[in-house]
């Protein structure tokens, strides 16, 4: 299974119910955070989390209010006598901001390795999660994120024990892994049935609606897109600042086919945010107001 909390939910700058922006993943036990705005370690705590178990963590741009809690949120990890690696993700010029940041946090126990971004999409793989990295259009060079977790298919008992295969075989093939025996050669494709549909969340702030974003989002079971005006007179300066409303979120969100929607990064300036999501949901009848601490689980379906 696969957690979501959105930890932060706040654009520009913080408010006494709101954090700055980042999202707190969670799969076998490995986190993954996206974006680390400031308070993002304190937004944490208060949402039941640690900082130790996060090895990656993926920055969408280099706006103070998506990369400003970094160097806090290092030291926790350091003080909390974390040696193993953590791998940051960004854009072009990742390691020389993030080392500038480090400025207040030059000493910690643990290596950093970074993963540049220099292609418009980038697929990889980490710890068990499948990225999808996606540029969009925001006003500086920014990127979306999909997080996918894969599932295989089942194990096909019937073919196993027709090959001969012994029990203590079966495992090292479920896991990918050739065996041989008698002299001949398995591989897991002989007792494995087709991939089955597994886990996706797309997460999106700061940019106009795109191909990109529609495209990485198709079928995902989780959008979390950024939602920064819904006024009606805010679509010029939506536009002007290259960000969304709740509109246009709603309309990717239809248009991309995912199960729920989950507004983010919100105006400090709008007030009031639940009148305007009944015209939300008109578009997108599974949209959601995004709050700090808001919490999902995602299984894989029966089937």
């Amino acid at each position: 299974m696969l957690d979501v909390c959105l930890l932060g939910t706040a654009g520009m700058m913080p408010l006494p119910n709101r954090w700055l922006t980042s999202c707190l993943f969670r799969f076998n036990g490995e986190g993954l955070l996206i974006d680390c705005g400031e308070g993002t370690q304190v937004a944490l705590r208060e949402a039941g989390f640690s900082p130790y178990p996060i090895s990656i963590i993926c920055i969408t741009h280099y706006h103070a209010d998506h990369v400003s809690g970094l160097p806090g949120l290092l030291l926790s990890m350091g003080n909390s006598d974390r040696t193993d690696p953590i791998t940051i993700v960004g854009p072009k010029g990742l390691e020389r901001v993030v080392n500038s940041l480090r400025i207040i946090a030059p000493e910690l126990p643990f290596e950093i390795r970074f993963h540049e971004l220099t292609s418009d999409e980038e697929h990889f793989e980490i710890l068990g999660y499948q990225l999808h990295a996606f540029k969009v259009n925001h006003n500086v060079l920014c990127y979306g994120y999909t997080v996918s977790i894969p599932r295989k298919g089942r194990f096909d008992v019937e073919m196993a024990q027709k090959l001969g295969l012994p029990v203590q075989l079966w495992n090292p093939l479920q896991k990918g892994n050739n065996v041989e025996f008698e002299g001949k050669l398995y591989t897991p494709d002989m007792v494995m049935g087709q991939a089955r549909k597994g886990l996706k969340v797309t997460y999106c702030t700061d940019t106009r609606p795109t191909k990109s974003l529609v495209l990485a989002a198709a079928d995902s079971d989780l959008l979390i897109c950024e939602g920064m005006y819904a006024e009606e007179d805010k679509l010029s300066k939506a536009k002007q600042n290259k960000h969304m409303t709740f509109y246009e979120a709603a309309k990717v969100a239809k248009d991309a086919a995912v199960k729920e929607l989950w507004l983010t990064h919100f105006s400090p300036s709008m007030t009031g945010h639940k009148r305007y999501m009944k015209a939300v949901r008109e578009i997108f009848p599974a949209a959601y107001l995004g709050e700090d601490g808001k919490f999902l689980e995602l299984d894989f379906s029966e089937e």
